[in-house]
């Protein structure tokens, strides 16, 4: 579908990790962003050497469009334990309420569950995500099915996924026949996973040439422990494994040595702070601050909705920037550009979506926009920092991913009814009481 939106304000890429709000319009071209600008010659749009025919033309009344948020690390499909398993430790939390329901999941219910997610995302203005959870060609053809965005990693541990099923995962998800799903290596974590299988993955990264990802000094007993096994840092084991030779990230990255920052600089290894999610489990305050110092490349992500509740990046947006000024005991660090830059662009990147990365002629078409018409939104004194400090959810009134509208003024377009996807859910964790 050719869509031209007229009458918009746009943010685009400014210097370094700033942006700018132009007044005009954005032409998509089926799935690909052709032309930003005034529109002053939109009466004869071209892209190559023929005149576009459009399909819909959209007043956006001078609300925003932005590129969509990239929810840097999450378990999508954990829907069915939101609000099951909470006020409780980490390591109980795992042990006592997810691991033993998790073993009742059967591939059909990975299917629905993902797709309860994936609705959450569109409301959030999600254009992507980065899901680790079992039976990833089912997480793929939810994504496909809904027309969602989803890269994956491996979740091996040593119950479930061996390092063989990791390589057919990445293999079979890469070989779909969409751009819309991908797959890079990774696996559960160093507390969960055996030398023998962290070495597998290390021998699979290598192979593929791919980066490699994990949840990574989430908690101090974590890291206490790991030192306590192999008298080294989680982040020190994973490089000396050799398990960055092409980068990767570290999930949560909260509890972090001075050789560990120095590593996740020289190998390029994002972390991805999840604010809420280590909130709500007390796993301590990621140190933002520095990693923006350190040159270590920052992404955002929810983690599950069983440790937040919520798939919300408005939260997490305000919680990154929040807790690391009481952190640091200094309102100014930590501004809201750069925690916008994280949420857009640093996501996209992290998950090897160049394409998706900022609004600009030909990148994909994975687009939202915001309601500035809202009271939490005026004065426009600064729109980006509106976003950061003010926004929520209730300002999304559209969200495309790869040129189509998903999510539009409440109503969702994947092919499936809202009360169908909720009874599934309900069914799904019933099923596991009874």
């Amino acid at each position: 579908m050719n869509i031209q939106f007229k009458n918009a304000r746009i943010l685009v890429p400014g210097e370094g990790h700033s942006f700018k709000i132009l007044d005009g319009e954005v032409w998509v071209e089926g799935n690909r962003i052709v032309y930003i600008g005034d529109g002053r010659d939109a009466g004869e749009a071209v892209s190559g050497n023929k005149i576009i025919a459009w399909d819909k033309e959209m007043d956006c009344k001078k609300n925003l469009l932005m590129p969509g948020f990239k929810n840097a690390h999450t378990h999508t499909a954990m829907t069915f334990l939101r609000s099951y398993a909470d006020d409780l430790p980490l390591q109980s939390w795992l042990n006592d309420r997810v691991f033993p329901h998790e073993a009742q999941l059967v591939e059909e219910d990975i299917y629905w569950l993902d797709i309860l997610g994936i609705m959450e995302y569109l409301t959030s203005g999600i254009t992507a995500n980065f899901d680790m959870y079992f039976y990833p060609t089912t997480n793929a053809k939810a994504s496909v099915d809904t027309g969602f965005r989803t890269v994956q990693t491996g979740s091996l541990n040593n119950f479930s996924m061996t390092p063989e099923q990791l390589e057919e995962s990445f293999n079979a998800v890469n070989a779909m026949d969409s751009d819309l799903v991908s797959f890079l290596i990774g696996f559960h974590a160093e507390y969960t996973t055996s030398m023998e299988r962290m070495e597998a993955v290390a021998a699979l990264a290598e192979k593929y040439k791919s980066p490699t990802w994990l949840h990574n000094s989430e908690t101090k007993t974590e890291v206490e422990d790991c030192i306590s096994r192999w008298g080294k840092t989680p982040t020190e084991v994973m490089d000396s494994l050799g398990m960055y030779q092409y980068g990767g990230g570290s999930y949560h990255a909260v509890w972090l040595s001075e050789d560990d920052f120095r590593i996740m600089r020289e190998k390029n290894v994002y972390a991805v702070t999840n604010p809420a999610s280590n909130l709500k489990l007390a796993s301590g305050i990621a140190p933002i601050k520095r990693f923006l110092e350190e040159g270590v490349h920052l992404a955002i992500g929810t983690d599950g909705p069983a440790s937040n509740n919520a798939l919300d990046m408005f939260r997490e947006m305000y919680l990154t920037t929040a807790l690391a000024k009481v952190r640091e005991s200094d309102a100014a660090v930590v501004p809201a550009d750069e925690v916008l830059y994280s949420a857009v662009t640093e996501g996209a990147r992290a998950m090897q979506l160049m394409d998706c990365d900022s609004l600009e002629p030909g990148k994909k078409a994975d687009i939202i926009m915001l309601d500035l018409h809202q009271p939490n939104m005026q004065p426009e004194n600064n729109i980006v920092k509106n976003i950061v400090y003010a926004g929520s959810k209730q300002n999304v009134l559209m969200t495309m991913i790869d040129g189509k509208i998903l999510y539009q003024n409440g109503q969702f377009d994947i092919g499936f009814e809202p009360e169908e996807i909720y009874a599934k859910a309900n069914e799904i964790i019933r099923r596991m009481h009874d």
